[in-house]
This record gives structure tokens, sequence and C-alpha cells, in this order.
């Protein structure tokens, strides 16, 4: 590549950055910047003119010095890049401020402030902050792009595209062996279940009701060896003859009893009892108080106050039952756990997962990673090094959908897990990537019963049902992911099949827990989708697909994973400096 090629994709990539940056800043709820300058040494420093990105967002108008850094992209680019420019999050100061300096968000913006930095280019997450704030509070043109930049303290904004480049390259990497991963999982899937045989797939459709009809109660119990509040949802079958296994639905981070409403009244209608509780600590209500400036930050203590809050749940549902008759049919020494996210991380520490403290210790000091949920994970560093009694002996098995698990538990910690377990993930997942907290997780379990199921193109929040008006974090459809209701519809089928299989102890489900039935229920392209299809009679081609990994591919994924060389998604600095050492490796 020569000098004059290289330093024209240089100037393209950096405009690309700035739009990037920009974005990444944004979401993450900083007077006037005159210039945006961009430092890549041995390179002479090159900048932009805030004012020349405005008419150019405004009006489409482009500067004969802006034209040098946008000649090479297509008319689509630009106009993707003149709305990126122009759009508004509609978010509060009050927000922003709270957001920014949250213990989750705090470190990743510490993290963008290395590639964002100051007039004398130090760290810029202070100035980031700032500019968001001020920016949110103006109540003219608010959150913009344009309008933080205007709001950023100094008179330029340094952009260092060494560590930019950095990132992008690791996160490149990173991409491009998640896909091939998943490729190949999807792959065992599908020779999994062109090898087994499934008599009639619409003998039982395990998406749609069961023949139950159920009652539902609401609860709010007190745990006064912890003074915390226990509320949740109770939903009981009714007509049942005999003794009724019992799920307990954790909800993630900023979530409620409502996101997996839909799936307690399903797995009800299937005969299970199902308790959904709120985690009243990280509940989205104790969020949407904390974002309004009304309640601290939540605690560390969650980690260890979530099991507790199951265990006492089945504490005092036994102690109930002495005197409730509704309740005397429960099962309580047979029962099953559902997870999401941080509830994921909850389900695996009830079967026996145990903190790996060594493991935290050497992923959080530092923390360069780029996998977001090891930000949260690492909070287990503030707490005091010791093995803590989570394990309830009444788990029996675990379905955990979005789980946090690879520096937390690590290896060693996931190696305790000893029932039956059900990891799901989605392909992308931004927050729980599925590569280091699912199918890793997977390969380390030691129970004989254990699945991995993939949703491709699935996301974080793909199988939550949480309204818009409701959600705490502005996401859009790129973030939320495509074809939520066949979403639900998976999870429905999947958590039926394997309730039914290892907690009801229904061997005649176990048919319903491989490959070949869930390639079932996804139709093939150019057919009308089924009961698990979008609600629009007109959709064809699903935009989901849910491949399930049985244990006995197990070794297999180890291996894939080997040949990949899938390293812990943490920028190191040598494996840096060896991708980055060249305008001909940034190049190719």
């Amino acid at each position: 590549m020569s000098i004059h090629a290289y330093l024209r994709w240089l100037k393209i990539l950096a405009m690309t950055t700035v739009a990037t940056v920009t974005t990444v800043a944004i979401p993450r709820p900083g007077q006037a910047a005159d210039r945006i300058t961009l430092h890549y040494p041995p390179f002479k420093d090159f900048s932009i003119s805030v004012r020349e990105l405005e008419v150019f967002a405004k009006e489409g108008k482009i500067s004969p010095d802006f034209a040098e850094y946008v000649k090479q992209t297509t008319p689509a680019q630009r106009q993707q890049l003149r709305q990126l420019l122009r759009q508004r999050f509609a978010v509060s100061a009050v927000y922003v401020s709270q957001l920014t300096k949250s213990p989750l968000v705090e470190p990743l913006l510490q993290r963008v402030g290395e590639t964002i930095q100051t007039d004398n280019r130090q760290n810029g997450m202070k100035s980031l902050r700032s500019g968001l704030i001020r920016a949110a509070a103006d109540r003219r043109e608010g959150l913009t792009p344009i309008n933080f930049m205007r709001r950023f303290p100094g008179r330029q904004i340094h952009i260092n595209l060494t560590e930019g480049f950095r990132v992008y390259a690791d996160l490149s990497v990173l991409l491009k062996q998640r896909d091939r991963t998943i490729g190949a999982l999807a792959q065992i899937a599908n020779v999994t279940a062109a090898s087994a045989k499934l008599d009639d797939p619409q003998k039982l459709d395990l998406t749609t009701s069961g023949k139950f009809r159920w009652q539902h109660r609401s609860f709010k119990w007190l745990d006064r060896s912890r003074q915390r509040l226990v509320p949740g949802d109770l939903y009981l079958p009714q007509n049942s003859t005999q003794l009724i296994p019992v799920i307990a639905i954790s909800h993630g981070v900023a979530e409620d009893r409502t996101a997996f409403a839909y799936l307690a009244r399903h797995l009800a209608s299937h005969g299970f009892a199902v308790a959904v509780i709120e985690h009243v600590g990280g509940d989205a209500n104790r969020f949407r108080q904390y974002f309004s400036g009304l309640a601290p930050a939540p605690s560390t203590s969650e980690l260890w106050d979530r099991p507790r809050d199951i265990s006492f749940l089945l504490d005092e549902l036994q102690r109930r039952a002495l005197s409730d008759l509704t309740l005397r049919q429960l099962n309580l020494q047979q029962v099953g756990a559902i997870g999401h996210s941080l509830g994921g991380y909850t389900v695996l520490a009830l079967a026996g997962a145990e903190i790996d403290f060594d493991r935290v210790n050497r992923d959080c000091h530092p923390n360069r990673s780029l996998n977001l949920s090891v930000i949260l994970q690492c909070r287990a560093s503030e707490l005091k090094p010791q093995r803590y009694p989570f394990q309830d002996p009444r788990i029996k098995a675990i379905f955990a959908i979005n789980p946090l698990a690879s520096t937390i538990f690590g290896q060693r910690g996931i190696s305790r897990v000893t029932v039956p377990t059900l990891l799901m993930g989605g392909s992308d997942d931004i927050v729980t990537p599925a590569v280091p907290e699912q199918i890793y997780p997977f390969t380390w379990l030691q129970t004989p019963d254990k699945y991995l199921a993939i949703l491709e193109r699935g996301t974080h929040f793909s199988t939550l049902e949480v309204s818009e008006q409701d959600a705490i974090f502005p996401a859009t459809d790129s973030i939320v992911g495509p074809d939520l209701p066949r979403a639900r519809a998976y999870a429905k089928a999947l958590s039926v099949a394997f309730f039914q299989t290892h907690l009801a102890q229904r061997s005649e489900f176990r048919n319903y827990l491989t490959a070949a039935y869930t390639n079932s229920l996804t139709p093939p392209p150019g057919k009308i989708a089924s009961t698990a299809a979008p609600t629009s009679t007109t959709a064809r081609v699903p935009s989901l697909r849910l491949n399930l990994i049985p244990a006995s591919a197990s070794n297999q994924i180890s291996q894939i994973l080997q040949i990949e060389n899938y390293r812990d998604p943490a920028i190191s600095d040598r494996s840096m400096r060896n991708r980055l050492g060249s305008p001909a490796i940034l190049g190719k």
C-alpha cells in the first residue's frame, strides 16, 4: 500500500471514528469546542471544524476541507452520517448525570475517555460527562452529537486514533471469531437434527398454552434477618391431583417481575407453580429512582442478596404451606430456577457455582475487557473474598438466559454446578456476549444433563417482554433485536421441555430437547410463520433461528474454541502492538 493510499484510507477511517465515538458517547449518558483534532503519530494531526460538521448535518453542504474526508464515501453513507449528527436523544440532564456516574457506566466512560481526550490530551472522561450533561440540559437543541461537541469543555476535542484503532482491531478479531464459532454451532445443530428422529413434531406444540387453569397471587414478604422486602407474584395451576413442581424466576439488572410474566403464565398452564420475585435493590423501580436523583446507586450487596432472595422465598412458601391449603401441593424439594442476565448469575450460584476471586482479581485489575458484562462482574472484587453459601439443595434444574459467568465464576466456579442446566444466549448480545458468557461456560459444566441454546441474531433483550414506556434505558431496534415474539416463543418451548424432563421427571419430553424439535419451530423460507412468528400474517422468512446443542457436543465445541484461539475479550497491550505495528496490517 502506498503512503498516499494509506493516508487516504486513514482519513476515511478517521471520519468514521468521529461518527463512531460520538455515537458511543451519546447513548451512555460533555463550552464549545471549535474543532475535532485527530491524532495518529507519526502522521501529522489533522482536524475537522465543528461548524463544518454542523452545516453538513443541517444543510447537507460539504466545505472544501471537509470534502477531503467524505469524497470516497457513498451518498448513502453521507446521509447516514447526517442523520447520526442530527439525532436527538430524549433524556434529561439528571438522567445523564446519574447514568454517567453509576458504577456500571463510569468505568466505560473512563475507557472512552482514552480515545476522546481534552485540550491537553488527557483522559476526557470528565469532559465527556460535562458535555453530555450540558447538552441534555439545553432545552432548545437537546442531546445531539453536534450539541455535545459544542458543549465539550475546551477549544478542541482530541481523538486519539491510536487507542481507537487498537480497540477497533481487537473488536474486529473478536467479532470474526464469534461469527465463525456461531456458524460452527449451527452446523453441529443441523447435523444433530438430521441424525435424530422426531416422532410427529406437531404432536405437542410447546409454544402454546397447556391444559391447566391457574390462579395469580401477589405477595410482599419481609425477610427479617436482612430487613429486606421480597415482593413478587405466584402463578398456581388449579385442579392438579399430584405434587406440583415449583419454578422461581429471577430478573436482570433494571428489570422487574413483569419482564418474564409471560413465561410464568405459560409454565403455569403446563402444570408448574411459578414464583416471579422482584429483587428490590436492583429492580427497575430502584433504577428509576436513581436516575431521578432520588436514590443511591445499587449496591454490590446485590451479588449475595439475590440468591438469598430465592432461598428466602422457598423458606417462606414452606412455612406458609402449613396454614395455606393452596400451597400444600407445592413440591418445595423439587424446584427449578430461571434467571436472565444478573438473574442468570443468581440461578447459577443457587445451583452451586462459586465466585472465583482469583479470576476476578486477574480480570479486573486492570479491567481492559471489551465485554461489557465484565464491568458488572468486577464488582465482585468489592466483596470479602470467601466462600459464600449460595447453593440451595432444593434447586434441581436451572435455565440461565444471557447469564454473565466468565469472570465472576470462571471455569473453576462453573464446574461446581452439577444439576441439569440449560444456557441460552444470543449471537448479537453486546451486553453478555455469547462466546465468553454462555459458550465457554457450557464446556466448563460437569453435569451430564446440559444444553446450549443460541439464538442467531438474538440480543440481550430478545426474550424480555418490556413495554417502551417501562424501559429504563433508551434502546433502538438494532439493540433490542428482531422478531421478539418468536424469541419469546422459543423461550416458552425450551422451558417447558427442559423442566418437564428434568424437574417433573417426565422422560417423554426429552424428545423435545433436541435440535430436531427446535428446528421444527422455525418455518423454512417461503412458508407462512407458525405460532412462533410475529403477529403479522404476512411474515415469511424467519429473522431468528434457534440452535440447540446437546451435552455430547461439548468436547467438539471445546476444540472449536481452541482452534479459534478465542482469548478473553480483553485488550492485551502486546497483542495490540503486534496487530497495529505497521500500516500494512491496518490496511488489510
